[in-house]
């Protein structure tokens, strides 16, 4: 019974892994759609979100129905616990990559980011991608030491975050209030992203160590 349960653990973790990837592809596009006023792959990251949304019920399912059935020892209980808030910060970052391509489509056929701001959003996406696959590693290795990086990485994104405000602030504005709201918008937007995907490495390192 017992090897039953781990196989049934390593499904779910597998499950994860895939939604860190459907995460991941869906800030890369919502990026891409966000720079280059692509409203074509807007709609397209906007329409997945619904499988990130599925897979995350799908997980949960999994989890509850592992919990109950298997009266799992301590230990085990807290691996369980432990994915259903990995999955509850997944979604919540497929849900900050749909907003940043609703700002695409928003603003279609224009760009929402301003030419001088194009470098700082496209390494924010940067940052986002190395970030999220990244917790994908942690999630399937349990590498403590891997998912302590993530904080630097983290502290990367905070910095593109404070470089949109400088600019934002410490300038004459030409492009107007809506445009403003965009760029606060998203720079929020990226950067909570990469708070989830801390938080998924914390969490990890609480199911390896206990320690939070």
């Amino acid at each position: 019974m017992r090897e039953a349960f781990h196989e049934e653990l390593e499904g779910i973790q597998a499950s994860l892994v895939e939604m860190t990837s459907l995460v991941g592809s869906a800030m890369a596009r919502a990026t891409t759609a966000l720079l280059d006023a692509d409203l074509q792959l807007a709609e397209q990251v906007i329409s997945a979100d619904e499988t990130v949304d599925l897979l995350r019920n799908e997980i949960e399912e999994r989890a509850f129905d592992v919990l109950t059935r298997q009266a799992p020892v301590a230990t085990d209980a807290r691996a369980i616990i432990t994915t259903m808030r990995i999955v509850s910060d997944l979604e919540r970052m497929g849900d900050l990559a749909l907003h940043v391509a609703k700002v695409a489509r928003r603003r279609y056929p224009g760009r929402a980011v301003p030419p001088e701001l194009h470098g700082t959003v496209l390494e924010m996406g940067q940052v986002a991608q190395r970030i999220v696959a990244k917790a994908g590693s942690v999630i399937a290795s349990r590498d403590t030491d891997l998912a302590a990086e993530l904080e630097t990485d983290d502290d990367a994104m905070d910095a593109l975050h404070r470089r949109l405000f400088h600019v934002l602030l410490e300038r004459p504005w030409p492009h107007g209030m809506e445009a403003a709201i965009d760029i606060t918008l998203c720079g929020r937007y990226y950067e909570r992203y990469a708070d989830h995907s801390v938080s998924v490495a914390r969490r990890v390192i609480y199911l390896v160590t206990g320690e939070k």
